[in-house]
């Protein structure tokens, strides 16, 4: 069985794993935890829960001791010779007692690629055939709503993303930009939960104002009531940033289709996966039109 375990409400520590990987420890869920520090105790008393003869592994420099991963040298398992090919990424996996050399990875990202590397060494341990690992890291074509490619054509690519967070959002700036280096990028997103607006106001601010442009959809309150005076409006103020917006659901398809850039991102965990066809289908009646 494969889980993936949710901090949210403290439900990840009902689980005993045999084998287990923490990608990352964002102080999110504060309206559960408090503060970050009870954040990380909780991990901490997740690691307590791996079965003895079981193993953790941690995201490179993460403060949770385990066996470490990530891209570079520094970690117990890393990579060797990375290099960017046509969108995808070219490497070889080093651990303490394995080396592949020679591997694909088609999810653009190094967000993407940090979780590869995660999920190969574990897969190594159970037993996988190397051949099963190779061929799984060339295929794998993601999750829904993940790095979605939606549209991709040369005047117009069109990406959807759950991220919510200011560090999921910024892994998804990271991921453009190495893919697509000198295109004008376009981001929509609709913030997610009133209290983590209000938690994370100023990171939200700094990492959407590095975007080319910005469209703000209203908070999704999902099981929040509202908080006074955290609004999009409010956050939009706080982007430091002159081509921002604020916009409603039904607005974003025709104003995406408009819109000049060759990039477009929708981001969020609330309900904008609803418009994703909506937009698709504008931009493709725009170019129709055209």
């Amino acid at each position: 069985t494969i889980v993936e375990a949710d901090e949210f409400d403290r439900s990840f520590l009902h689980l005993q794993p045999y084998l287990a990987s923490i990608t990352s420890i964002d102080a999110d869920h504060l309206d559960i935890y408090g503060t970050a520090e009870n954040l990380h105790q909780a991990f901490k008393d997740f690691k307590k829960n791996i079965l003895p003869e079981g193993k953790l592994y941690v995201c490179n420099g993460l403060p949770l001791e385990g066996i470490t991963y990530g891209i570079d040298a520094t970690a117990n398992i890393h990579l060797e010779q990375l290099q960017l090919k046509q969108g995808c990424y070219h490497f070889n996996l080093v651990g303490p007692q394995f080396r592949i050399n020679n591997l694909v990875f088609s999810k653009p990202g190094r967000h993407n690629l940090s979780n590869a590397i995660a999920a190969s060494a574990m897969a190594l341990e159970i037993g996988v055939p190397e051949k099963a690992l190779r061929h799984a890291l060339k295929s794998f074509q993601g999750v829904q709503r993940r790095f979605t490619m939606v549209l991709e054509q040369e005047d117009k690519v069109y990406i959807d993303d759950y991220a919510h967070h200011p560090s999921e959002i910024e892994a998804m700036y990271q991921a453009v930009r190495e893919r697509y280096p000198n295109k004008e990028v376009l981001a929509v997103f609709q913030p997610h939960l009133f209290s983590r607006t209000k938690d994370f106001a100023q990171e939200f601010a700094a990492i959407l104002s590095k975007f080319d442009a910005l469209a703000l959809m209203e908070i999704y309150p999902a099981r929040e009531r509202p908080i006074p005076g955290v609004t999009s409006s409010w956050l939009l103020d706080k982007v430091p940033s002159t081509n921002k917006q604020l916009l409603s659901a039904a607005a974003v398809p025709n104003f995406v289709a408009n819109s000049k850039a060759q990039v477009v991102l929708t981001l969020g965990a609330g309900d904008i996966g609803n418009i994703v066809e909506h937009i698709k289908n504008a931009i493709l009646e725009k170019e129709n039109v055209l």
